[in-house]
């Protein structure tokens, strides 16, 4: 039986994993050949190759924050919308908001997620001219 309760706390567990940098059960939350695609490109699969990452991740970084906005769930599926912030040991740091598209195995692990982000930088390119006026500045393709 589907529970949104379950799936919610699933979710808040993995996000705080990250705040936390500790594994507090990578292998019972994601299903053994999990795929878990981030917002940016690289794709893992396999519950051990998302541990994997996880560990290595955060030896290069910390993660400030990551907070659950809202969730929307369909059958077999959630989305949830969340803000980030992290920091990398070269002095980055990296903020934007995003969501997770999550399919859920009939045991209520994650099989799939992907994640989608949005830069947080708004502005108005028609806020002083009809003509669009851009920032210059590389996009970032998240």
């Amino acid at each position: 039986m589907i529970s949104i309760q379950s799936r919610e706390k699933t979710i808040r567990l993995w996000f705080d994993m990250w705040l936390q940098k500790q594994d507090l059960g990578i292998a019972d939350i994601f299903s053994y050949d999990a795929i878990y695609i981030e917002s940016w490109g690289p794709k893992y699969k396999g519950s051990e190759l998302i541990k994997h990452w996880f560990t290595e991740w955060n030896n290069r970084g910390s993660v400030l924050a990551w907070n659950v906005k809202q969730f929307f769930h369909k059958e077999d599926q959630t989305l949830v919308e969340w803000y980030f912030k992290n920091t990398m040991v070269d002095g980055r740091i990296e903020e934007f908001d995003g969501i997770s598209l999550i399919q859920w195995t009939q045991d209520e692990k994650i099989c799939f997620l992907k994640e989608f982000g949005c830069n947080i930088n708004n502005y108005n390119p028609y806020q002083n001219s009809l003509t669009p006026q851009f920032k210059d500045q590389n996009a970032i393709w998240f």
